[in-house]
């Protein structure tokens, strides 16, 4: 009998263990149902596209429309870079600016591309942060409060919408109007609540040894103010860049982006490819496959491969520099010894 106390706390863990195993079976199983449900969308609908329309549609976007397109990439990336700043802030960590923008701008831009952003994301800012005295436990906070500032922004945008421009959505998800007003008031009620948990007093989490204090109420609202423009930029740079035929207004086309964007992380799949695309495709019905998925074509290369370019460039030259500096250090030390 004096041994069944000894053998629970072993039988708990076990239970824990596989309790987390199914959970991860059942999220990559949803994950790959996910994947192959957009491709197959994806694949039937890119079947009946004429290439020499698409072609057609490219030529006909604007100058104007890239360059709006690009100065909203900017300003997304820009609050992107307020993430981390914030993040920084709530962290009282002293890190110059330079450096914060730096890391906060390669790491969204070669995670958005390449995927898995707690290996990709982590591992530049890391390399950027760690190089200026923070820890692995301080990079790790910053890198989940940036996340929970994302979510508040895109749950913000995303229940704003469905409230907002209920009827609209309705025609697009074919839910009822109200089921809509209810869906974006949840969604608006769980910030509110979110907020109200962390106002209340200061609130720390706890996983093992890892030990984080969430930022409180006005801090939050911040993030959820950078949340918004982040994410209204973004979904501005594809709006501008879509045929003026969608007939679709900014607020519900803000909507079907996050919810486009949460497949897509949802998905796992680098920067959602496919997921996003099958998803956007059958959201803006009034304009022709062909030309939405010009759109599409080149909202990726504004959004994505740029910066991503941009990014590899910025490390490349940020290393070289370091590496001259260093050697040249160790040059005047000898010629001085």
């Amino acid at each position: 009998m004096g041994d069944i106390p000894q053998d629970e706390p072993e039988e708990t863990a076990i239970g824990v263990g596989k309790s987390r195993n199914i959970w991860r079976i059942v999220g990559m199983a949803a994950s790959a149902a996910l994947i192959i449900l957009a491709v197959f969308v994806l694949a039937r609908t890119l079947s009946g596209i004429d290439i020499v329309e698409l072609r057609a549609a490219f030529e006909r976007t604007r100058l104007e429309q890239f360059l709006m397109a690009g100065l909203f990439t900017a300003i997304s990336y820009a609050a992107l870079t307020g993430y981390d700043a914030l993040a920084l802030r709530h962290l009282e960590a002293k890190i110059p600016f330079s450096t914060t923008a730096l890391g906060s701008f390669t790491s969204y831009a070669i995670s958005f591309t390449l995927g898995f952003p707690l290996v990709t994301g982590g591992a530049v800012r890391f390399w950027t942060y760690a190089r200026a005295g923070l820890s692995a436990a301080q990079v790790a906070s910053l890198t989940i409060i940036a996340g929970i500032t994302f979510w508040l922004g895109m749950g913000s945008v995303l229940g704003l919408g469905m409230v907002i421009k209920a009827d609209a959505i309705a025609d697009l998800n074919h839910f009822k109007s109200s089921l809509n007003v209810m869906i974006g008031l949840g969604v608006l009620g769980l910030i509110a609540a979110y907020l109200v948990f962390v106002g209340s007093r200061r609130r720390k989490v706890r996983w093992q040894r890892f030990r984080l204090r969430l930022p409180g109420a006005g801090v939050t609202m911040g993030q959820m103010a950078l949340g918004m423009i982040d994410v209204c930029a973004g979904a501005a740079s594809l709006y501008v860049l879509l045929p003026p035929d969608h007939g679709l207004a900014f607020i519900t086309f803000a909507a079907i982006y996050v919810f486009a964007v949460m497949l897509g992380i949802a998905s796992h799949a680098p920067g959602g490819i496919g997921i996003f695309e099958a998803t956007m495709l059958k959201a803006v019905p009034n304009a022709s496959t062909t030309a939405v998925l010009a759109s599409l074509l080149m909202f990726r290369m504004v959004y994505y491969i740029a910066p991503f370019i941009l990014a590899l460039a910025l490390l490349g030259a940020t290393e070289i520099l370091r590496r001259w500096q260093g050697l040249r250090a160790a040059m005047e030390q000898d010629s001085n010894d």
